[in-house]
């Protein structure tokens, strides 16, 4: 059987990079529990266990990477015990036989039980934790990295007027830039967020089978000290700051539910920003980018379909809402812990962190890469700008003398007219022209035409966006400066 005769995720597959694919890989998780079982063999050999020796260390040292080999005895043990990490322990046995008897002392399988280096440390829980922390340095960077894209792009438009719609129906014109200021801003806050979830992150440690320590006051004859010395150990080891204040026999589930609202929070956010991208290409005022070779349709060989942005709302729609699955197991946990909670973590944190890191990819392709067509822009805007150049009319028209009331009349019968022969006729805007045939408005037809430049309807969106990008996101981003300006701009696989 071929790769072709199974199913195959299509996130990892097509989507998702290599780097976030090996931070989750079957390789990786089980060597960071070997990792994991050698810290917590080294700290309590340094704490006065006795038992561990120092050719058991050099084994354990020795086989951190998980072999084929290895991979097999596993598969074939984990059928006979239905328990993974028993049977990541009886291959490690295997290869270090010296080592057999001391792994796992004192840990759970949330460390990393029939040996003793197993019975608190909780290896599948730490190794979560290792994981996510790792995930999420790899994200913030790219994350920046669209944000810096959206921020070039902002400045460079920042005084081009279009048309703004509220409704999805004409309104007031702001820039170009503006609106992807705008855009910018909301993934600042994600990058916010995640920053926030990351600093907080901590490790859990060795706890115990009900995060009592109980085992360890046994195996370190009641000395507290070392016991809070052994945790200390581990998280230099393992590179945290310090361990969660309480834990049951797992960390609690509420640290996986706030790392997933704040990614699913981005995963809305890409799916706004997309949407806008996709509702203007169909105006035809701006464009995601496009291969020269690219197929819009099998049928229709004249299209030019926004397909990156189709996608981005596409994974972004599954990433918003996978923090419920999050909620759902958290809240279901049972006192000190339930199992329900296994299964559906193995799916759903390696998934929201590589549907993160392929949003990110198809943002960072996206945000590079807009194509904007001015003339259309202009097109666009002098279909609707007679409009919004009526309260000032009325206002030119007051400062001359006349009623406002019976200038908002004149106005209103005239803008129905011409919207009339718009829908009807499919005639263009002839607003002006249509004021400027009417003798009532006399009094300000020499100024008419200098009421219609657009930049005078955009109010301060240039000087918004300058005070925005070049103020506070250029601080916020100055810490992934290095990135931004080493790496190139993402590819797509498919």
């Amino acid at each position: 059987m071929t790769n072709y005769d199974e199913y195959e995720s299509p996130l990892a597959h097509r989507y998702a990079s290599r780097e976030i694919k090996k931070i989750f890989s079957p390789r990786e998780r089980a060597s960071t529990w070997r990792k994991l079982w050698l810290w917590l063999a080294e700290a309590e050999q340094a704490l006065g266990l006795n038992q561990i020796t120092d050719k058991a260390l050099q084994g354990l040292r020795s086989n951190l990477i998980v072999s084929d080999e290895a991979f097999q005895v596993i598969a074939k043990e984990e059928q006979i015990r239905r328990h993974d990490v028993m049977s990541h322990i009886f291959a490690l046995e295997k290869d270090v036989p010296d080592a057999a008897g001391i792994i796992h002392i004192g840990a759970t399988s949330c460390y990393a039980e029939s040996t003793f280096l197993h019975n608190l440390l909780q290896v599948t829980d730490n190794a979560d934790l290792i994981f996510m922390r790792d995930a999420l340095r790899l994200i913030l960077p790219k994350l920046a990295k669209v944000i810096h894209n959206l921020s070039r792009f902002a400045l460079k438009f920042k005084d081009l007027p279009t048309l703004a719609f509220t409704h999805y129906q004409a309104a007031q014109p702001i820039s170009l830039g503006r609106r992807a200021a705008q855009w910018a801003q909301d993934l600042a806050m994600d990058l916010e967020d995640i920053e926030y979830v990351l600093a907080g992150l901590k490790f859990r440690g060795a706890q115990g089978t009900t995060g009592s320590q109980a085992s360890f006051m046994e195996i370190f004859h009641r000395d507290t000290a070392k016991i809070d010395e052994l945790n200390k150990i581990l998280c230099e080891k393992a590179g945290f700051e310090a361990c969660y204040d309480i834990s049951t026999q797992t960390y609690t589930r509420k640290v996986d539910l706030r790392i997933a609202n704040a990614l699913s929070a981005f995963g809305a956010s890409a799916i706004r920003i997309a949407t806008d991208i996709r509702h203007l290409a169909h105006d035809k005022i701006l464009d995601e980018p496009h291969e020269a070779t690219q197929t819009g349709s099998s049928a229709m060989a004249f299209k030019s379909n926004p397909m990156r942005s189709e996608r981005i709302c596409s994974l972004g729609r599954k990433l918003s809402t996978i923090n419920t699955n999050f909620s759902a197991t958290f809240s279901s946990q049972w006192l000190e812990r339930t199992l329900d909670d296994s299964a559906i973590r193995r799916m759903d944190i390696p998934e929201m962190f590589l549907l993160t890191d392929a949003l990110l990819i198809l943002l960072d392709d996206v945000t590079n890469g807009i194509v904007v067509f001015p003339a259309m822009i202009r097109s666009q805007l002098q279909q609707e700008l007679p409009f919004m150049a009526t309260e000032n009319i009325i206002m030119k028209l007051v400062h001359k003398g006349v009623s406002r009331q019976e200038a908002h009349e004149r106005i209103r019968v005239l803008s129905r007219e011409t919207v009339e022969a718009m829908k009807t006729e499919g005639a263009k805007n002839d607003l002006i022209e249509r004021i400027k045939k009417d003798d009532f408005f006399r009094p300000i037809w020499d100024e008419l035409d200098g009421m219609l430049d657009p930049k005078l309807f955009i109010g301060r969106s240039a000087e918004i966006v300058e005070k925005y990008c070049e103020g506070p996101l250029r601080v916020q981003l100055e810490k992934y400066k290095d990135y931004i300006d080493s790496t190139a701009t993402a590819t797509l696989a498919v």
